[in-house]
């Protein structure tokens, strides 16, 4: 019984202090994000901060009525720790190549956003994402051009973006599926 208890203690004592106990300091969001799904569960970088990502992007499907696109399926990052990190992730599409910044860290975001389209046409919300690094370089995604891009984010207090969680839309069947709607990125020191 000595023994359970000890392992118990010294496992806590591992996760309390390193990186299982890590919080953010800041949630960055936008007002453009979609208004469909699901959050997915908040993801961090066990110690260190965003310096490059990927996104998860479905192929133009054609356009026949019947052809369903869902643009940004998913948003990959990738920590200066080694770690990659991500949150939800649609079903369809398949990872671009990733992209880092020149120097430093993620410190604020943009997201492109498709707005609702109306009950017959087909909507895909999210379509591609903008980062703001620390020096200053800004980074585009390759995904969609559909939509607008709205305003960027607040830009981290101090530190640098440490994680994310992503609102994804579940498959609808023989309706209109969306995938990624909107995304949220945390801060730490």
């Amino acid at each position: 019984m000595y023994l359970q208890v000890s392992t118990c203690f010294v496992m806590l004592t591992y996760c309390f202090w390193y990186g299982d106990a890590r919080k953010g300091n800041k949630h960055l969001t936008v007002n453009n994000g979609g208004e469909w799904g699901i959050w997915g569960t908040e993801e961090l970088c066990k110690e260190g901060y965003a310096e490059g990502f990927a996104l998860k992007v479905e192929a133009y499907q054609g356009s026949m009525a019947w052809n369903d696109d869902t643009g940004l399926n998913g948003i990959r990052l990738y920590c200066d720790d080694g770690q990659t990190i991500t949150s939800s992730t649609g079903g369809w599409g398949t990872w671009r190549k990733p992209k880092f910044c020149p120097k430093g860290h993620f410190v604020s975001f943009s997201l492109q956003v498709e707005s609702y389209r109306g009950p017959v046409v087909d909507d895909t919300a999210a379509n591609n994402i903008r980062f703001m690094c620390s020096e200053g370089f800004v980074l585009t995604g390759d995904g969609h051009d559909w939509g607008t891009f709205g305003v960027w984010s607040e830009p981290c207090p101090s530190g640098a973006i440490c994680g994310l969680k992503t609102s994804v839309e579940p498959p609808q069947g023989s309706n209109d599926d969306t995938a990624l709607n909107n995304v949220v990125f945390i801060c730490c020191d």
